[in-house]
């Protein structure tokens, strides 16, 4: 059995803390009579959305599940697939499960009592981010058939995956199929996650050589002018990268994977600092209730800004001095509210 691999833990730790602030600090809501409609700074700044190079973390978050579930799986195989698949998925979904059912319930009470039209775009605000977990899920539940194909076939498998993304493109694009871009849904984030499996086996050398390809890939897609440059949606952009991903996708993962890879030894010297590894075990340990639960704390500190302050709901303006001296407070009230609740997980999974 392999010590357990710290720098895995970094990685998923970085990741979730920059989804939670990204979601926290550069959310821009846009108030209409059906809700609150999301936006990004990046639509106010031409350039900028090149920092989602780096800051589109969801290839690393499946990249690093792959590597930890190619290991679990390699040690708890003999006891069957149901037990292992259930007992990987259930501490997922019920939770998930519970924070969907109580955001419908107070949606569906809200809107038949007070007739507030605008809650459903509060409610699907507030669980959109879960769809993420939904994908996890399928994937985890396909780990013994990676296992196989990963066993049988090796590199072939990444691959022949990143071929049926390119060929998807080709049929969205070219033949004007545009449904079919959601079998990437599937095919992308399960070539992120195949990866995993290979990350034992990734030299400097090949670190390089996977930062490379993926930067010269990402340059070429984008600057070819057939993808938009930023790695997440964009109002004003006429598709987005990663609802549903494209191609573009791929070519960011192996250039995600490569810059972890050849970076790994400069974050190692940091994590032998014992504040380093403590605030790292911290953030893994709270990992799951503060990615189920920051988007409620962010809509719940909206909320009482809204109704102690009387400020507006709404900042749908160009972000200006004051919008960046407010981010530390965009940041900190959320997760006031986000706390009791991580608090409470812990308990509960105590007893």
């Amino acid at each position: 059995m392999r010590p357990r691999d710290e720098y895995l833990d970094w990685l998923r730790a970085t990741s979730l803390v920059v989804v939670v602030l990204w979601h926290w600090a550069f959310t821009i809501l846009r108030w209409t009579p059906t809700g609150p409609v999301p936006t990004s700074p990046l639509g106010f700044w031409s350039g900028v959305w090149i920092l989602t190079w780096l800051l589109q973390v969801l290839p690393m978050f499946f990249y690093v599940g792959g590597c930890v579930h190619s290991s679990s799986w390699a040690r708890d195989r003999t006891q069957g697939v149901g037990h292992y698949v259930w007992r990987h998925v259930r501490h997922l979904l019920v939770p998930a499960l519970g924070l969907v059912l109580t955001w419908v319930v107070l949606g569906a009470v809200s809107w038949a009592i007070f007739g507030l039209s605008w809650i459903r775009g509060v409610v699907l605000l507030v669980v959109s981010p879960l769809w993420f977990l939904g994908v996890y899920v399928v994937l985890i539940a396909l780990v013994p058939v990676s296992s196989w194909l990963h066993r049988r076939f090796d590199v072939l498998v990444p691959v022949w995956l990143g071929g049926i993304a390119m060929v998807v493109d080709v049929l969205r694009f070219r033949y004007d199929l545009p449904w079919i871009g959601w079998v990437n849904m599937l095919v992308v984030w399960w070539l992120a996650h195949q990866a995993g499996f290979f990350h034992h086996r990734l030299t400097r050398r090949t670190g390089w050589a996977l930062f490379f390809c993926g930067l010269f890939g990402l340059a070429g897609l984008v600057f070819s002018g057939l993808y938009p440059g930023s790695m997440v949606g964009v109002p004003g952009d006429r598709l987005s990268n990663i609802g549903p991903p494209t191609f573009v996708i791929v070519a960011l993962l192996a250039f995600q994977i490569g810059f972890a890879v050849v970076t790994r030894p400069l974050v190692e010297r940091v994590l032998d600092g014992t504040v380093a590894r403590r605030v790292v075990a911290v953030v893994n340990s709270i990992a799951l209730p503060l990615f189920l639960f920051h988007s409620t704390g962010m809509a719940l500190a909206r909320v009482s800004g809204f109704l102690l302050l009387g400020g507006q709901i709404s900042d749908d303006r160009a972000p200006d001095l004051i919008w960046w001296l407010q981010r530390p407070l965009a940041v900190v009230v959320p997760l006031l509210f986000t706390l009791p609740v991580i608090v409470l997980f812990g308990l509960r999974r105590r007893t």
